[in-house]
């Protein structure tokens, strides 16, 4: 994921539609999580592949959420 790197020049724009598209990316690795999980036809392996890349997203939807959302000074 070089996006990552990236998050300092792209605009806000950019950023929001990324935003969608990793929130979206996260859910369908949540739903394939507890499919695979559920039905208990996934190997540990590809599971925990899984959930490492879904943290990653998670991280990186935090970075993006925290360059869009603008200081407060309480």
């Amino acid at each position: 994921m070089n996006a990552v790197s990236d998050i300092s020049m792209k605009s806000d724009d950019v950023l929001q539609v990324e935003l969608e598209v990793f929130r979206r990316e996260h859910r369908d690795l949540d739903d394939a999580i507890a499919a695979l999980t559920q039905k208990g036809t996934g190997d540990q392996l590809t599971i925990q592949r899984l959930k490492k890349k879904k943290l990653r997203l998670k991280d990186l939807i935090a970075r993006i959420e925290d360059r869009l959302t603008p200081d407060i000074i309480a």
